[in-house]
């Protein structure tokens, strides 16, 4: 009978680790597979990444070229109106309880919001608090009696 008492691995699941530097009859002793001498085969040895053997690496050889608005970038989290209109009986719409009925999770959380027109709206609620509407959207929820603040 199988219990966990007499459990075992099955044959080559379980590899000892290879311990080089151990000896010339292990096969990795002597140069433990670093060659002989140079920068490379010394503790904590190596050249960091972009390293071009002291000429005048790449980056520094060509110039800074243009600039970029990604500092300035806004991101939104999207969300649609046939998932409000799921979700929502006769309630404000803010950032809050979007979060509170899970609608907008983890890092979307720090985003703002924008409501996209996909889907159809049937009740006539508040949206408050929220950053961006699309064109369709904002037309969806005018058109059955919606506010926005």
């Amino acid at each position: 009978m199988l219990t966990l008492n007499n459990l075992k691995s099955p044959k080559g699941a379980n590899k000892d680790t290879k311990r080089i530097g151990r000896g010339v009859g292990s096969g990795w002793g002597c140069q433990a597979g670093k060659g002989h001498k140079g920068q490379k085969a010394r503790s904590g040895g190596g050249v960091r990444p972009g390293f071009e053997g002291g000429s005048m690496p790449i980056y520094r050889r060509l110039p800074k070229r243009g600039f970029s608005n990604d500092v300035f970038k806004v991101e939104f989290a999207t969300v649609n109106l046939s998932v409000i209109n799921e979700k929502y009986n006769n309630e404000e719409v803010n950032r809050n309880t979007l979060i509170e009925k899970g609608i907008i999770k983890g890092i979307n959380k720090k985003l703002a919001v924008k409501i996209l027109g996909d889907g159809k709206l049937t009740k006539a609620l508040t949206f408050k608090g929220i950053e961006k509407f699309s064109k369709s959207a904002k037309e969806s929820i005018e058109k059955v009696g919606g506010k926005i603040n």
